[in-house]
């Protein structure tokens, strides 16, 4: 009967660790700041962003913002009408869905001398659906914490479904 339980708690926790993981990206890591001292085109493209993951954007909001903006806005460099304004200093992006998503400092002058990234996402290797077509997903909220570019696991949908009913077999 032991052995029998254990075999159940090591199933269920093999779903819940396949059921639901995301990165958490530092814009701008190593040094992860959002400022005028990075590349971030070279910094996305060494990247790998998916579905469920999470992008934060680290800096003083009395020298810089974020706005995401359309691909026309960001190529001119356009500060007229932004999807979303975030100021808060330490925002936090989730990744709803695959797309490309463009971000840009609506300081003066900042976008042009380099301050915008464009952040290609893909689809999550977990995920069994696409992601539903809403808005973009941004907040003025604190990060998580800890914030590292190390996976985030967490038990949700199925996998805890079947972690919960184990444990209740086994109390």
């Amino acid at each position: 009967m032991a052995a029998r339980r254990t075999i159940l708690l090591a199933v269920a926790a093999m779903a819940v660790l396949s059921t639901a993981s995301a990165a958490i990206y530092n814009v701008g890591e190593p040094s992860g700041a959002w400022d005028l001292t990075n590349n971030y085109n070279t910094w996305a493209s060494s990247r790998n962003f998916q579905t469920n993951d999470q992008i934060v954007f680290k800096y003083s909001p009395q020298a810089h913002n974020v706005l995401e903006v359309s691909k026309a806005d960001y190529d001119s460099c356009s500060t007229a009408s932004p999807v979303t304004t975030l100021n808060f200093g330490n925002d936090v992006v989730t990744l709803t869905a695959t797309s490309t998503r463009y971000f840009i400092c609506g300081f003066p002058g900042h976008c042009a001398g380099g301050m915008k990234v464009k952040i290609d996402v893909m689809p999550s290797s977990s995920s069994t659906s696409p992601a539903p077509a809403s808005g973009p997903s941004a907040t003025n909220a604190p990060p998580p914490t800890p914030v590292s570019t190390t996976t985030n696991v967490e038990a949700t949908g199925f996998g805890l479904t079947i972690l919960l009913a184990v444990v209740g077999l086994m109390a």
